[in-house]
């Protein structure tokens, strides 16, 4: 008797292991689409206001996990300015008063540039893999497209500031088409949304975001890849602080 409660038990729980396995799988192939070991981009940034807009032109670096320089090549008076992710530590290079500026941890939910993307979201600190847990919704479709439905909760002790996030993921490609983030209180306070699906370096891949504040209405900003290589020949030597005052 004993035996068959422990196989019923068994049973019973098997189902729910492969469905948090399976979710997880679902989102760690979105993530390795977009990211890769490594990469190189050229990437137009749209800030619009209700009053006012601005554009920057950006050369972007990665190699995954622990590195990240953005460049900002346009326009003149941002040209220079350069963010870098070394492991923990985030970095600004000012061109303009020629100072480097260590980022504290406090500050990586701050707007980079005065955009709605946060330090965070430019060099990727909390891991969408790794810092959560994951758990299969539902199926679903967006923009006609059969979409997973994927809740993470954040894992416990890890020090990441949202308390969920909701995520679309196409059943044919694993492209990412929006993200939910949601504060400790489950109010939504914004949504990160993909579209324009191209083929780059041969990965069908969102190349248009729109990240959009739910508290700032008329508010967002738009990223547009005009160039997307991966698997990039880098360095972590390249991902240096002296390098920020020379990359070109």
């Amino acid at each position: 008797m004993k035996y068959i409660k422990f196989i019923m038990v068994t049973l019973f729980f098997i189902p729910t292991l492969l469905i948090a396995q399976d979710a997880k799988s679902i989102a760690t192939k979105a993530n390795n689409l977009l990211r890769g070991e490594s990469s190189f981009a050229r990437v137009t940034m749209q800030i619009i206001k209700p009053d006012w807009s601005r554009e920057f032109e950006m050369k972007t670096w990665s190699l995954e996990p622990d590195y990240a320089l953005i460049l900002i090549t346009a326009p003149a008076r941002d040209k220079g300015t350069v963010t870098l992710k070394r492991e923990t530590e985030v970095w600004n290079w000012i061109p303009k008063v020629q100072r480097t500026i260590k980022i504290p941890p406090s500050m990586m939910m701050q707007p980079w540039m005065g955009s709605n993307f946060t330090n965070d979201d430019l060099v990727r600190e909390s891991s969408i893999v790794e810092d959560y847990t994951h758990h299969l919704m539902a199926s679903d479709t967006l923009d006609g497209r059969p979409c997973y439905q994927i809740k993470l909760l954040p894992k416990p002790d890890v020090g990441v500031v949202w308390g969920k996030i909701i995520m679309w993921i196409t059943q044919n490609g694993y492209q990412e088409l929006k993200a939910d983030y949601y504060d400790e209180d489950n109010n939504r306070i914004k949504s990160m949304i993909g579209q324009n699906i191209q083929s780059m370096d041969g990965r069908k891949i969102p190349t248009h975001w729109e990240m959009i504040p739910h508290n700032k209405p008329g508010e967002k900003t738009v990223l547009i890849y005009r160039e997307l290589d991966f698997n990039i020949d880098v360095e972590p030597s390249f991902f240096s602080i002296r390098n920020m005052k020379r990359i070109r």
